[in-house]
């Protein structure tokens, strides 16, 4: 029971890693608030949750996440953090082919999960001003799950208000999808047109 409840928490932590994930750039100050910072975690926090227990089909289910992370995440700096290195020789059709391919993907990926997470809450229960933005602290809590830590980072220097990592004890969950998107294209001899092909399939 443990195993599967360690990996039900893996499986949400990855995609809320997902959502968020973008380079460790230095980035510009950012004028948002406190309050604006936190608003925007619990408005992401009733849109997952909303989502997990609509009841749905899974098909439907898919199609509201990737709304939601083009919603909440800045996607064109997400797919280009995932690919990593392989972007700077990626043509502009292949990143705009890339990009879609990569929010279908994730959406896909971790939406196949989430009826596990039914009943399960997020809450924001503090936040402090950082360089980037501001760090939101809230309490995840799964059914038949002790509850645990999650921080956001959250900035508006992309011109709105984004969330650009997320910290579980003290670990950046930042890289997780760019080493698995980096294996996978590792294993495609680099070929980036072979990667976008797959990930419309899997």
């Amino acid at each position: 029971m443990r195993t599967s409840l360690m990996t039900t928490r893996r499986v949400i932590l990855n995609f809320l890693a997902a959502l968020i994930l973008v380079p460790a750039l230095a980035m510009p100050a950012s004028a948002i608030t406190k309050v604006e910072a936190e608003t925007l975690i619990n408005k992401l926090s009733v849109e997952i949750l909303s989502i997990i227990n609509s009841g749905k089909s899974e098909k439907s289910m898919f199609r509201d996440f990737e709304k939601m992370f083009g919603k909440f995440a800045d996607v064109p700096t997400i797919a280009r953090s995932s690919l990593g290195v392989a972007r700077r020789s990626a043509s502009a059709s292949q990143m705009r082919s890339y990009q879609k391919a990569f929010a279908g993907y994730i959406s896909r990926k971790y939406g196949k999960r989430f009826r596990e997470f039914i009943g399960s809450t997020i809450t924001v229960i503090k936040s402090r001003k950082t360089k980037r933005g501001y760090l939101v602290t809230s309490k995840v809590r799964f059914v038949g799950s002790p509850p645990f830590i999650v921080e956001w980072q959250v900035s508006d220097a992309s011109g709105k208000d984004k969330m650009f990592d997320l910290i579980i004890e003290g670990i950046s969950m930042l890289q997780l999808e760019r080493a698995e998107i980096g294996q996978m294209l590792d294993r495609r001899g680099g070929d980036v047109n072979k990667l976008i092909k797959h990930l419309k399939k899997a």
